[in-house]
């Protein structure tokens, strides 16, 4: 049986949720349940190629496939291809890209902290 490939039109992204993480930090294990929030991390899959205004604007498609992003339990269409949960979602609905840090860079916190006292 062959696979099928979801292209995203314009300024449309194909997102593959994350399965929530359920061991917290005090090693608690949270069982699966109707409680559970709906997913919000995910990895894109792939991107649209933006709308005709953006190229003579400038404007790039911020995300590219591999990212992991969050968006708002809000965003976009659940479709399933192949039985596999995708969300496909606008580019603007998107929070976020989650990036890594290097462990011995300041924190935001601590980059704030020489503003608290203005």
């Amino acid at each position: 049986m062959a696979r099928h490939h979801l292209r995203p039109l314009f300024d449309r992204v194909v997102i593959k949720e994350l399965e929530p993480d359920r061991m917290r930090r005090s090693g608690l294990v949270v069982p699966p349940g109707a409680s559970d929030p709906p997913p919000q991390h995910g990895i894109v899959l792939a991107v649209g190629q933006g709308v005709d205004w953006w190229e003579a604007a400038g404007v790039q498609m911020p995300v590219r496939p591999g990212d992991h992003v969050v968006f708002p339990a809000s965003a976009g269409v659940w479709v399933e291809v192949d039985e596999e949960r995708l969300l496909v979602c606008r580019v603007t609905e998107l929070l976020g890209v989650l990036e890594t840090v290097d462990e011995n860079a300041p924190s935001s916190t601590e980059l704030g902290d020489e503003f608290a006292d203005r």
